[in-house]
Order: structure tokens, then C-alpha cells, then sequence
């Protein structure tokens, strides 16, 4: 069995194994450790944002079965894609093609917050009153869809290594993981991590229901973007443990935690205001 099959064929084990040894690692310091106080009784939250991945799992499976990975071996039986045609060493066009798939999630993050109708999808994500370790993978099922069939384009554009796209895919759901944790880290530590990855107190300033502090800190797994692209915001004004989470007309427990209000977010009246270049400035 040649390396590109056995990959097609353990993907899904390897990116489940993964994900559940990172979340449990991270829900285990939650316990722990806490940053803030939670709001909502998690058992509540938990078996609607736990619910939401495992739909969006299978959601995903039945419409790609080979997910990205089986694009990536597509892309390179057929020859598509910058990278299938440079002779560059496997090294070099590995860590390019992350760092690039990378960039393209920053992108996509931003564009879901600057388009009125992609931020009524991501409202979802956003619409959590607290911030743990389930937030980072609750989404709704469209925003996953449109995720997907844009780092197809980008994989068959840029050709990268089998290998790269599912080291990719496993680090973002590992640090998307750990990034959205209610985990408490020292402030000399989280400083310097901020520089390698992005942190849990970076991250949660995007989340706070401040407009201005939610259109800042978009990286998910590398830091550097946001600091690029001017976008990086050091602290939430009112400091991590007073800071609101959430959305300002979305605050109904029955519609931010249960899972059929989460998935009825998209289409319910009003698109919010906080879509970049929408809305007033200061809230």
C-alpha cells in the first residue's frame, strides 16, 4: 500500500484520534485551570455544540467523502496546481503549502465577518455565551460546506503535498481547539506563545461582544496575520474575566445554546452589526 492510499484510507481515524486527544487534554485543564466563570450550565452547551460537530462530521462525509485530502491526491494525479510544477524540495513546499493554507483560513475569516450574508453563518460561531473548548468547532453546517469547497479551489490551485494538507488539517483543529479553551495561562508565558501560536486570551478578545474587539484577532493557528495585516488586538478593554461573550441581539439561551436555535441563527430577522465596514464604530 503505497503512502498516499494509506493516508486516504486512515484519514478520517488519524484527524478523530487527533481531535479527541487534544480535546480531552484541553477539557482536562478547563477543569483544572479555569480562565473565566461559565454562564451557562455546560452540560447544556456541551451536548448542543458536541451536537453540532458530530452533524457537521457526517454532513461533510456524505457530501466529500475524501475531504481534503482526497483533493490534494486528485490535484497531483492530475498535475493541477503551482506546486505540481516547481521542482522544489519537499521540505520547502511543505512548509509553504501550510503557511499558505494558513493565510487562506485568516482570508476566509475576515471575508465571513466583512460579508453581511457570510457573517449571518457565522453568527453561529459567534453567538456562544461562553468560551471553551467546544467553541472552536461549533459552526453551522453552510458556513463548513462553503469552508470546504474553498480550500478545495485553493488546494487545487496551489498543488500542495498529500502530507501537508493533512498536517494542516490536523493543526487547525488542534489549535482551534486549544485557542477557544478556558484555560488560565500565565501572562509572561501567554506573551511569549503569542509569537508561535495563537493563545486562548488572544483569540477570546475576538469573541467579545464588543464590535471593534470581535473584528480584531482572526488567526487561528498561526499569530502572525493578524499582526501583518494590522488586525491584532493586545487585551479586550474590559480585561478577560469582565468581558461579555457573544453577540449584543443575540443573548436568548434557547436560540445562542440549543441546537435547533443554533442552526436557525442564520435566518432569523436582523444580520446584527457587526459585519466589517457595518454599523457604528464604538459598539
Amino acid at each position: 500500500m503505497s503512502v498516499h492510499d494509506f493516508i486516504l484510507s486512515n484519514e478520517g481515524a488519524i484527524r478523530i484520534g487527533f481531535f479527541v486527544g487534544v480535546f480531552v487534554l484541553m477539557a482536562s485543564w478547563e477543569i483544572a485551570a479555569p480562565r473565566r466563570a461559565l454562564t451557562v450550565a455546560k452540560l447544556r452547551r456541551w451536548a448542543s455544540n458536541i451536537g453540532i460537530v458530530v452533524f457537521n462530521t457526517l454532513l461533510l462525509r456524505l457530501i466529500f467523502p475524501a475531504a481534503a485530502v482526497g483533493a490534494a491526491i486528485f490535484a497531483a494525479e492530475h498535475g493541477w496546481g503551482v506546486l505540481n510544477h516547481l521542482s522544489l524540495p519537499y521540505p520547502v513546499a511543505f512548509a509553504v503549502s501550510v503557511l499558505i493554507l494558513d493565510l487562506v483560513v485568516y482570508l476566509q475569516h475576515v471575508m465571513f465577518h466583512a460579508v453581511p450574508a457570510f457573517w449571518r453563518l457565522h453568527r453561529t460561531h459567534h453567538a456562544d455565551l461562553d468560551f471553551d473548548v467546544t467553541t472552536g468547532s461549533r459552526f453551522h453546517p453552510i458556513e463548513i460546506l462553503l469552508s470546504m469547497c474553498i480550500k478545495f479551489g485553493v488546494i487545487f490551485a496551489l498543488g500542495p503535498p498529500l502530507l501537508a494538507v493533512l498536517m494542516f488539517e490536523v493543526l487547525l483543529n488542534a489549535t482551534a481547539m486549544f485557542n477557544h479553551s478556558n484555560v488560565a495561562i500565565p501572562v509572561t508565558l501567554d506573551r511569549w506563545l503569542r509569537w508561535l501560536v495563537v493563545t486562548p486570551d488572544m483569540h477570546r478578545v475576538h469573541h467579545s461582544i464588543r464590535r471593534h474587539e470581535t473584528n480584531s484577532n482572526f488567526g487561528f493557528n498561526l499569530p502572525w496575520w493578524d499582526r501583518l495585516f494590522g488586525t491584532y488586538r493586545d487585551q479586550p478593554e474590559d480585561g478577560h474575566a469582565g468581558m461579555t461573550i457573544g453577540i449584543d441581539d443575540l443573548r436568548d439561551v434557547t436560540v445562542c445554546v440549543d441546537l435547533p436555535g443554533m442552526l436557525s441563527i442564520p435566518f432569523r430577522r436582523g444580520s446584527g452589526r457587526y459585519p466589517i465596514g457595518h454599523g457604528p464604530r464604538s459598539s
